[in-house]
């Protein structure tokens, strides 16, 4: 693994991290709350496990590998409800867990 494979993980971490909980917040302001209750409840798993990602991959921990193919799971588990829905904050969501999940999997193989 190199430099530039570490930091283009962390920055996907950074980012999705950042779109997942800006992601449920916005749907806390959604007309049918009910509705948006297991996105919130994604958003806020994949941005705490994107945080813990970014943080031991800079300390170069040795569990990069599995942390990094936990990240990318639930990044494509929130991927799986926040593509389902519409909302602009939703699909934005979706596409920085689609490519945080990428970045892990290269860290993790």
């Amino acid at each position: 693994m190199n430099e530039i494979q570490f930091s283009d993980c962390v920055q996907a971490c950074m980012t999705c991290s950042l779109a997942c909980s800006h992601c449920a917040s916005s749907c806390l302001k959604e007309q049918d709350l009910e509705m948006m209750r297991e996105c919130i409840q994604r958003c806020l798993d994949c941005t705490d496990l994107c945080q813990l990602c970014a943080r031991m991959v800079q300390k170069q921990s040795p569990f990069i590998k599995e942390i990094c193919e936990l990240c990318a799971q639930a990044c494509e588990y929130c991927v799986e409800e926040c593509g389902h829905h519409e909302h602009e904050h939703c699909q934005q969501c979706a596409e920085a867990c689609r490519r945080c999940a990428a970045e892990c999997r290269k860290m993790a193989a």
